[in-house]
């Protein structure tokens, strides 16, 4: 008899599938020179890959990303952006939040040099966990540079072909490989230069703080201590919480406390549990108690959350394009 892994085993895993709402790839742009787009801040990380032709992303304080075919651009946290042809061309506002009326790619610019994007996004629910704050606002993913490991430029190889001869279910398939790109490019920014800092992903390669990480995720109503983690991952309490802020960037109990309550945002926004089962499952006795937590650190009471991230799902699957 096969053993299944825990479900809540896997660190980036967990925090993904809670965060994640849902991807929404993809849309084609079909654009001619002079072109430009302009996209405001929104709460998801965004790609381009460049199908065709050549692009610029421009991001207030970054430097611009000059973009060929087979590359693409990643913004974790959906920081607003202008991608054009040059940097002269007038950028129009992307067509945000509102449903997409005519079918196939969105077509702009002029009558000049031709350049196929691929975009898409995944929406973010709630706030971001900790571990993904620190990650930078730019990612850049091109297949020569040896940074960008070698299955993240097999999948935007895959997602290009599939583009181009798109058969049965394609928009499934598509929707499949930028969910494989976008977890292949964290598992990248843990252990490559891309990342300054040394907080947040890189964690995850600490083999300690990775082992506290994954029994917090496994068990959140347990009755963690300073020192029972310590002892579990085999450090003073001292060592513990030092090593433990250097590499996630807050104390051990604080991201214990974070995560429960983005657990607990989950299961209001996925299931029907009343609030002192939800409370239970992420180690509260008390629905007061829970729900003062909750308001500190997500911004609302449990119950308002659970009808604004239910309308905010269906507006997420109700859009065609960003």
């Amino acid at each position: 008899m096969l053993d299944l892994e825990h479900p809540r085993s896997d660190v980036l895993a967990d925090v993904l599938g809670v965060s994640l709402l849902r991807n929404v790839l993809y849309k084609r742009i079909e654009a001619r020179a002079p072109w430009g787009l302009r996209v405001a801040s929104r709460q998801r990380a965004v790609f381009y890959l460049i199908a065709r032709g050549s692009g610029r992303l421009e991001v207030e304080g970054e430097p611009p990303v000059e973009l060929a075919v087979g590359e693409a651009v990643l913004l974790p946290h959906g920081t607003s952006h202008v991608l054009r042809d040059s940097p002269t061309s007038e950028a129009v506002d992307a067509c945000d939040g509102r449903p997409c009326i005519a079918p196939g790619p969105r077509t702009l610019g002029g009558t000049g040099a031709p350049t196929s994007i691929l975009t898409g996004f995944f929406d973010l629910g709630g706030r971001p966990p900790s571990l993904l704050v620190d990650m930078p606002r730019v990612v850049a993913l091109r297949p020569t540079d040896k940074a960008v490991a070698p299955w993240v430029s097999a999948t935007l190889q895959l997602i290009l072909t599939e583009a181009a001869q798109p058969g049965p279910a394609s928009p499934l398939v598509l929707q499949r490989l930028a969910d494989v790109l976008f977890v292949q490019t964290l598992r990248s920014l843990a252990t490559s230069g891309h990342v300054c800092k040394r907080r947040g992903l890189p964690a995850l390669v600490d083999e300690s703080i990775h082992r506290a990480l994954s029994l917090m995720h496994q068990a959140p109503a347990r009755a963690w201590t300073l020192a029972t983690l310590a002892s579990e991952v085999g450090l003073s309490r001292s060592s513990f919480a030092a090593r433990f802020m250097e590499r996630v960037g807050e104390a051990p109990l604080e991201y214990l406390t974070r995560w429960r309550m983005t657990r607990a945002a989950e299961l209001l926004r996925d299931t029907d549990h009343g609030l002192d089962e939800i409370a239970s499952r992420v180690g509260y006795v008390s629905v007061p108690a829970f729900s003062r937590a909750f308001v500190r650190l997500q911004g609302e009471r449990p119950g308002a959350y659970r009808r604004s991230s239910r309308e905010r799902v269906r507006l997420v699957a109700n859009e065609r394009t960003t």
